[in-house]
């Protein structure tokens, strides 16, 4: 499922501009397409132009029916009847979306027989300081077991002790979810900790669902803005 906005609040219509002839979102559904990982691949949107876009590409499409805060929420109002056990959220500002970072989610279920994770999120190192202090760029802490501890817009962990080497990673935001947790996400409220940061993922975390991360060497690039834009059109080529 990729959730497509068309109002984008940092890059109004990012999901519609141009990217080597094609528009951003339907490079970002062929690209999930063309991992031949996945039973169906959707667009979920609140537009008719990016509906069509789709679809007259010959695509799969659906139409939100209600207003959403977040693609989660959009997410599981169009699985909602559907039977299914995994849903893989792919946002529809990366393009870059490659094979083997979404088959190491995958696996993550697959190695789940008890069916303890509830989510599963890819996270990849990052060590330039102004994208570690970039508040558009989510951060993400782990603990011995890769499972997340919390995510944040600030530098975490805070290096208090200069001495101490700390790894910083980048939460990409690919998630896979089981069916329960999703239908959880949409019935239970925002509180406090989400509300502040606006980093969605946190909301499972607050109501104690686990989210086991895994880290790909893979960083692409999530357009947020004219300039990831350009150096996206640029990588294109």
């Amino acid at each position: 499922m990729i959730p497509a906005r068309y109002a984008a609040s940092r890059f109004p219509a990012k999901l519609m501009q141009d990217l080597s002839g094609k528009p951003v979102i339907l490079r970002t559904y062929e690209a999930a397409v063309r991992t031949e990982l996945f039973d169906s691949v959707y667009v979920v949107t609140d537009s008719a132009v990016i509906f069509d876009t789709i679809t007259e590409a010959g695509g799969e499409a659906l139409m939100s029916q209600r207003e959403h805060e977040c693609g989660s929420d959009r997410i599981a109002e169009a699985v909602a009847d559907l039977d299914v056990d995994i849903i893989v959220n792919v946002q529809g500002d990366e393009p870059f979306t490659d094979r083997a970072s979404l088959a190491g989610v995958l696996e993550v279920f697959r190695s789940d027989p008890n069916r303890e994770i509830d989510l599963a999120s890819l996270m990849v190192k990052i060590t330039d300081k102004q994208e570690i202090a970039n508040p558009n760029t989510v951060k993400v802490i782990v603990d011995n077991r890769n499972f997340a501890l919390y995510f944040s817009r600030s530098p975490i962990p805070y290096p208090r002790n200069q001495e101490i080497d700390a790894t910083y990673y980048k939460h990409k935001g690919i998630y896979a979810f089981r069916k329960r947790a999703l239908m959880d996400f949409q019935r239970l409220p925002m509180l406090a900790l989400e509300a502040t940061e606006k980093i969605e993922a946190i909301r499972y975390l607050e109501y104690g669902k686990k989210i086991k991360m895994v880290e790909t060497n893979v960083s692409g690039i999530e357009i947020d803005t004219p300039e990831d834009l350009k150096r996206a059109q640029e990588a294109w080529k």
